[in-house]
């Protein structure tokens, strides 16, 4: 083998071009970065709470009664970032339950961890009911049939809209509320 002759994919590469490869095919069939934000969005929520900021000599602790609350939010929405990455099919469930917790983190703790894990939480789970699964590239799209007068194909009806005729001399209203029989929607009970 030469210098010239090219590497075979797998074969001859370095572990770590592989991992790489193989890695970006995986974060690409998933809502990644939202689960990501919503990561981040909940550990300053958990944090804050709990942490004792040193300003020289002087110890400022911010542990208040809403430090359980904050813990729980930040915990269930870093649980909800892993959701995100492990079951791509409950995007919507995850990301609409990331955007009440990053609101309901406001009054809760801290103003949403001083905003910052607020904005995180809720960019990421705009994002992850935003996220809609990539087509096959592959996949030839549908011919049309543009043989008729309009603009509308003639042959490519889909039967769940299509306007249905009523069939003349059978009654097609079997709820009795037709104005033909004068009850115009009113059923009596009796």
């Amino acid at each position: 083998m030469s210098a010239e002759t090219p590497a075979a994919p797998g074969h001859d590469e370095h572990y770590l071009r592989v991992y790489r490869r193989n890695f970006r095919a995986w974060r690409g069939t998933r809502p990644f970065w939202a689960g990501l934000f919503v990561m981040l969005g909940g550990l300053p929520i958990a944090y804050f709470p709990y942490a004792n900021l040193q300003i020289g000599h002087l110890t400022l602790a911010m542990q208040t009664a809403g430090g359980s609350s904050s813990l729980i939010i930040g915990v269930l929405l870093v649980v909800l970032g892993f959701t995100l990455w492990f079951q791509k099919h409950v995007r919507t469930f995850a990301g609409i339950a990331a955007i009440l917790l990053a609101l309901v983190s406001i009054p809760l703790s801290n103003l949403g961890g001083f905003l910052i894990g607020f904005l995180f939480a809720l960019v990421g789970g705009a994002m992850a009911v935003a996220w809609v699964p990539g087509g096959d590239a592959d996949a030839t799209p549908a011919k049309t049939d543009t043989t008729g007068e309009g603009d509308a194909p003639q042959g490519a009806a889909d039967p769940d809209t299509a306007i249905l005729k009523p069939v003349v001399g059978e009654p097609n209203d079997l709820s009795g509320t037709s104005p033909a029989n004068g009850a115009n929607g009113r059923h009596s009970a009796g």
